[in-house]
């Protein structure tokens, strides 16, 4: 069954965009469109989507959309997506509940994982949103309440695709160029990757790949 999307924005612009992107996406069906908090609230009861692909900061809605919708419809995700939120914006849409957050300006494979991923259950943020965290020196982790589980690490197939080349020691531009995707969207693909295994940098990526067999271990015996 195709994951049902609702955008809420005001920008035609944006709209158009999005619509022609999930266009070429089989998984994708977009549902409706809405303008506004009250119609936003008016559709879902009409659309339930899986997915609300919401700009928060734009006139007519605010992170209060996105709590408030929660509240009513707790089996839909929320992602934010916007120009150039500032941090004080990322972490009002954070705390209202958010399953991922991306900006207007990521790429085309960015905008479609972030929708999937969090139709699949898991968190998106895209490294720019990271980064703008980093710079403020807000950790993401503190506005993530997901228990820890014994569950086996889920990675995707593109994910994993990353892990290998990354532990043939390749670089993230080469590694874009290998998979025809662009450094910044490689770069998110690193963040999330770290971010489900629970480490935070290359060299234990490197570990987790030679321990899983995701590359050989004895190549790094010859390389000089």
């Amino acid at each position: 069954m195709a994951i049902q999307l609702l955008l809420a924005d005001t920008s035609d612009l944006a709209i158009i965009g999005l619509e022609t992107i999930f266009a070429g996406i089989p998984r994708v069906q977009v549902a409706g469109v809405v303008r506004d908090k009250e119609e936003l609230f008016a559709r879902l009861p009409e659309v339930r989507p899986d997915v609300v692909l919401i700009d928060h900061t734009a006139e007519g809605f605010g992170a209060e959309s996105v709590r408030d919708g929660l509240t009513h419809w707790k089996r839909t995700r929320f992602v934010a997506i916007t120009a150039d939120p500032s941090p004080v914006a990322i972490m009002n849409a954070l705390r209202s509940g958010v399953s991922g957050y991306i900006k207007k300006d990521c790429g085309r494979d960015e905008i479609v994982d972030a929708v999937l991923q969090t139709a699949d259950g898991d968190r998106f943020f895209c490294g720019k949103i990271v980064e703008a965290l980093e710079r403020a020196d807000i950790r993401l982790d503190r506005f993530e309440h997901q228990p820890l589980t014994c569950d086996p690490v889920s990675l995707t197939e593109r994910e994993v695709e990353v892990v290998r080349l990354i532990a043939d020691g390749l670089s993230y531009t080469r590694i874009a160029e290998l998979l025809d995707l662009s450094a910044h969207t490689v770069t998110t693909h690193r963040r999330n990757i770290m971010q489900k295994l629970g480490v935070n940098n290359t060299a234990a990526v490197v570990m987790y790949a030679v321990k899983h067999g995701l590359n050989s271990p004895n190549k790094f015996l010859f390389n000089g």
